[in-house]
């Protein structure tokens, strides 16, 4: 089983000019402890469940991109980029520019968005839902093809491209992974089976049953199940004993989960960290069901 860490929130003792100090921290501390993906979430604003609106909250391709000068090892995402927020192609450009500074660890994470006072108040339009799905559909099209071979126009929908052009290519090969977040069982799951490498499920949704949809779609489009990595994200509170986490990663990994990905309340704390190396030393040898 794989193990990976999030880092949701900047909010660090010494305001804002610490920042930079502790997110460093949080991803060297990743790549330290033997961890093997570290994420941020791709808002503007701090989200509800984190914390205020008001709090710090950075741009998820200049912090990964950050990240990425002071870690050797571990991959990079986002958890998961609003396919509203950005182009395809220039989305597409930043996850290459990644993936080639990185020396070939960027992920692609992208859902259908959500999060309507942030669209609200930066300027951002949130389509109806269904829009929102049609316009992922296109965009995971848009990175298969500009991480392929050709530049051919692209005419869809919503968007139309009249070159896909794409230079450098990633390191990567065939391309950067793409992970759809979510765990919608018509739409959401249906792409994961068609365009994606991972999904990513959220802890407390009934894992076999969604793994079960999952199979059946990819059983639909022709495509094996197993060729898919199942990442599910997990809150870990204060107190937690390292043997209680590695426990609970056992138990999702009999469910079919192959990588767990952490948020703690302080990513960057020496604590945190070392409770995350002590979890991956013992996790890393677990084969999750179903592989």
């Amino acid at each position: 089983m794989k193990l990976g860490l999030t880092c949701p929130r900047f909010l660090w003792s010494g305001g804002d000019a610490a920042i930079a100090g502790r997110f460093a921290a949080a991803a060297r501390g990743a790549d330290e402890a033997g961890l093997d993906s570290f994420w941020v979430m791709d808002h503007f604003w701090q989200i509800p469940n984190f914390g205020a609106a008001e709090d710090p909250m950075l741009e998820a391709y200049s912090a990964l991109s950050y990240a990425a000068a002071l870690t050797r090892r571990v991959t990079l995402g986002t958890l998961v980029t609003g396919v509203t927020y950005r182009q395809p192609g220039l989305l597409v450009k930043q996850v290459t520019t990644l993936d080639v500074l990185s020396g070939g660890r960027a992920v692609l994470g992208i859902g259908a968005g959500f999060h309507e006072d942030e669209h609200r108040g930066l300027g951002f339009r949130l389509p109806p839902v269904a829009e929102r799905f049609e316009r992922l559909e296109e965009t995971l099209r848009i990175a298969k093809g500009m991480w392929g071979e050709g530049d051919e126009a692209f005419e869809g929908r919503h968007y139309r491209l009249e070159r896909t052009l794409n230079s450098p290519q990633p390191l990567r090969a065939p391309h950067p992974p793409i992970l759809v977040g979510g765990s919608g069982e018509r739409r959401t799951l249906r792409l994961v089976a068609e365009y994606a490498d991972a999904c990513n499920l959220f802890f407390g949704a009934d894992i076999p049953h969604k793994l079960a949809v999952l199979r059946a779609h990819c059983e639909r489009v022709g495509r094996p199940f197993e060729a898919i990595e199942k990442t599910l994200h997990l809150r870990v509170p204060d107190g937690r004993s390292v043997e209680e986490t590695v426990q609970l990663c056992g138990e999702l990994a009999g469910q079919g989960i192959d990588h767990v990905i952490v948020a703690l309340p302080d990513a960057a704390a020496d604590s945190s960290l070392a409770h995350l190396a002590a979890v991956a030393a013992h996790v890393a040898g677990i084969t999750p069901a179903g592989r």
